[in-house]
């Protein structure tokens, strides 16, 4: 199978701890957990190697913290290439209160990068792309680099032969937009900020994926709406995927929506439509609400939650 090649320009070391009752009295003391690299295109790399496929993620490495990024790739056995940043790559905190069974990711800003560290990240992707049919560029644009720093990805991208999957916020989302993609995926947040209409339904997800589709930002649209699933919207209509029940309780939302671009790019890669490689999808998200602060989701329950995902298609008007 090809690779699947990533792009995250904005990197993290995440940090998992856990609290019995988080309280703003005295301390609280905290059971430390695992310590793994992190960020959007190095969270879809990993699902897709958890989905068997192969990938390579290209990323900004700087300082102490860039240094440990990469080793705790090589530790994990996760292909990857470093571009070197001036400034420190960012951690972030994922707090897990068990007492509430609420998850906080705590996340800062990171590096500000520098023009010529932009182009870097540029030439580096390109140099990879090499015979990846499909693109991941996932994650939010560190300070300094320019808002339409995706659309320059998705450019070059056709020139060269790849289709870009984005999976961003912001203003880099609508630059991005302007020069279209072969797919986007969105969360009801961001979905919102495109139409500025509220997105609380898979009939809200099937207009923003209209519009999409309509106005030529995106081949393929994908708009989840929480627990109530997503909607896949093509040239040929709009596919309901309805969210499998949880065979236990949620424990965090850290990492699903990256897991479900994971399982995309995964099928896509391998010959798959995008509705079926959707609906992997929307049970790999689902399979990750099931593990604590930002551990993997596993493949064999993703698996076997894809069975339940019940489908509804509507042909376009």
């Amino acid at each position: 199978m090809p690779s699947v090649l990533t792009l995250t320009t904005n990197p993290t070391v995440d940090l998992a701890w856990e609290v019995e009752h988080l309280t703003g009295i005295g301390k609280n003391r905290a059971r430390v957990g695992p310590v793994a690299a992190g960020g959007g295109g190095i969270n879809v790399a990993r699902g897709v190697v958890r989905l068997g496929g192969r990938a390579t993620a290209v990323h900004t490495s700087g300082g102490e913290v860039g240094l440990r990024l990469n080793r705790l790739l090589d530790e994990e056995g996760v292909d990857h290439v470093a571009v070197g940043i001036e400034d420190e790559t960012r951690e972030a905190l994922v707090l897990f209160d068990t007492a509430s069974r609420h998850c906080y990711h705590i996340v800062p800003p990171g590096p500000r990068l520098r023009e010529h560290e932009g182009l870097r990240c540029l030439d580096a992707l390109e140099r990879a792309a090499g015979n990846c049919p499909y693109v991941v560029a996932s994650g939010s644009l560190p300070g300094g680099l320019p808002a339409d720093f995706y659309a320059v990805v998705a450019h070059r991208l056709k020139e060269a032969g790849s289709r870009l999957i984005l999976d961003t916020s912001g203003p880099a989302l609508g630059e991005a937009l302007a020069e279209g993609v072969f797919l986007l995926r969105c969360n009801r947040t961001e979905a919102a900020s495109l139409t500025g209409r509220d997105v609380l339904s898979l009939d809200d997800a099937r207009a923003v994926n209209e519009h999409l589709l309509t106005t030529g930002a995106a081949e393929v649209a994908v708009t989840t709406v929480g627990a109530l699933g997503a909607v896949c919207s093509t040239g040929h209509g709009h596919t309901e995927l309805h969210a499998p029940p949880l065979p236990g309780e949620p424990l965090s939302d850290a990492g699903a929506g990256d897991g479900m671009v994971a399982a995309i790019a995964t099928r896509l890669t391998a010959g798959d439509d995008p509705v079926n490689a959707c609906a992997l999808g929307v049970a790999v998200a689902a399979a990750a609400m099931l593990t604590p602060s930002t551990e993997p989701f596993d493949p064999e329950v993703a698996r076997s939650l894809r069975l339940e995902v019940e489908t509804t298609f509507q042909t376009r008007a």
